[in-house]
């Protein structure tokens, strides 16, 4: 007689977590983000032609999606999940260095979001997969936490991220305006993948921790 298949838990980040996933577009709004945990990687220089960049993205998802299918085959408790969009914290040693566009002197970390059912073990593993099929660069710079984030402003931006000045300053003025100032990094998910989406249409939430001034 055939052992009946269990059924799989599904997860969907933007059904579970929509306002994480869904921010206004015109008007910046303020929500309270919960501790969340991430696979993470940081690094530094422009974006744009810093070979790393890419070649660290692709570290995060190639542990994400291993994670993923590992704990989707489980036999005793299978577990599915929807690998959520790349995030990334974003600052500079000089704080006039972002406003100013001088990106070879940006710090950043790259994150991507996880399931509280991951564990720090599921993330070892998942890794070592990776080097054991592909072993790529930076690897062993990958790293699983925490993020605590707390009080947020955020708002939707529309365009290129080269067009995200105008819209970082209005979510800024949104939150200074009501008695808060900055508690963190910024914070940008990115809902669209550049390689398919037209820039004009490319969606990013733009989000600010803050605290009471």
């Amino acid at each position: 007689m055939k052992t009946a298949k269990k059924k799989v838990t599904k997860f969907d980040f933007k059904k579970e977590f929509k306002f994480l996933f869904n921010a206004p577009k015109n008007e910046p709004e303020i929500i309270n983000v919960p501790d969340l945990k991430y696979i993470m990687i940081d690094g530094e220089g422009n974006p744009n032609t810093a070979k790393e960049f890419g070649e660290k993205i692709q570290v995060l998802y190639g542990i994400a999606f291993t994670i993923k299918f590992t704990l989707k085959l489980d036999k005793d408790d299978p577990y599915d999940f929807s690998v959520p969009p790349l995030s990334g914290l974003w600052c500079a040693d000089d704080i006039t260095a972002y406003a100013a566009g001088r990106k070879d002197e940006w710090k950043w970390t790259l994150m991507i979001l996880m399931p509280d059912r991951v564990t720090e073990d599921d993330f070892k593993r998942a890794k070592e997969k990776v080097r054991e099929k592909k072993d790529p660069a930076y690897l062993d710079l990958a790293r699983f936490g925490i993020y605590k984030e707390g009080a947020a402003a955020q708002i939707m931006h529309t365009g290129p991220y080269s067009a995200e000045g105008p819209t970082i300053k209005k979510l800024h003025e949104f939150f200074r305006e009501k008695g808060y100032t900055f508690n963190g990094k910024h914070h940008e998910i990115y809902l669209s993948d550049p390689r398919r989406a037209k820039p004009e249409k490319m969606k990013t939430i733009i989000r600010q921790p803050i605290k009471k001034a």
